[in-house]
């Protein structure tokens, strides 16, 4: 991001960045799905994938194993399917497919569908941590594929992504998960890979209240509305970002 793009935040966003660098923190976790970009990327992913020809390339049977996913999907979002078990499906069902074909579809659909609701302060903040030299790891339920390839804007490498996961054997996909950190998930798999205490956490949902109550400071951005009426309950910090309509 260039000084220009900088200079054009709003008062209220420079605040919010300078207050998390002061804290000049050594590790930092952040959820990713509506915090480091507006609307849930892996079920975009997971509706663009049946519709373009990249992943599920027969017809026909892309029409068919559509819509099955599609009904299951709707029985989650009816409550009848939970959330691990969702977010682990949504991995799962690409068994047999090569690795190298799902990152190319992954960095495919992100370039094309989704940079630009990417929040632009978060970027920056991103970047002004690592160059402080902080460690900032990525951490999301949806699938691994989808998120190394928005990572690629972030500068977060892929051995600091902890995402919804499955074993690769020959670099074929297997069914075999390896984890999906959602809720109580998120800290669970942070502390089994770093090796200090996560200083500052940033997350918009109650799937991200664990991971939020890990951390020293914890920050509650473009939260919903569950998750920002806990954030103020227990004093932290609420940003929405800029273009959300909300003010902090």
């Amino acid at each position: 991001m260039s000084a220009l793009e900088t200079e054009a935040f709003l008062p209220a966003t420079n605040e919010f960045l300078d207050s998390v660098l002061r804290l000049k923190p050594r590790v930092a976790a952040f959820d990713c799905d509506g915090t480091l970009w507006s609307g849930d990327l892996g079920e975009c992913f997971f509706d663009w994938e049946f519709r373009e020809p990249y992943v599920f390339r027969d017809g026909p049977a892309r029409e068919s194993l559509g819509r099955k996913w599609r009904d299951r999907y709707a029985a989650y979002k009816r409550g009848e399917v939970d959330e691990i078990t969702m977010c682990g499906e949504m991995v799962t069902l690409h068994e047999g497919i090569s690795e190298g074909q799902m990152m190319e579809a992954a960095i495919r659909f992100f370039d094309e569908v989704f940079t630009n609701q990417i929040f632009p302060e978060m970027r920056e903040l991103v970047r002004r941590l690592q160059n402080d030299g902080c460690e900032v790891w990525a951490v999301s339920s949806s699938n691994e594929w989808v998120i190394r390839a928005s990572m690629r804007h972030f500068g977060i490498p892929p051995n600091r992504i902890l995402a919804a996961k499955v074993k690769v054997e020959k670099e074929i996909a297997t069914d075999r998960l390896i984890r999906v950190p959602s809720g109580d998930g998120k800290p669970q798999a942070l502390r089994e890979v770093v090796n200090q205490p996560v200083e500052v956490a940033f997350g918009n949902s109650r799937w991200d209240a664990a991971m939020l109550a890990m951390a020293k400071h914890a920050f509650a951005v473009n939260p919903n509305p569950d998750l920002e009426a806990l954030a103020r309950s227990r004093g932290w910090r609420v940003y929405f970002p800029q273009g959300t309509g909300s003010k902090d």
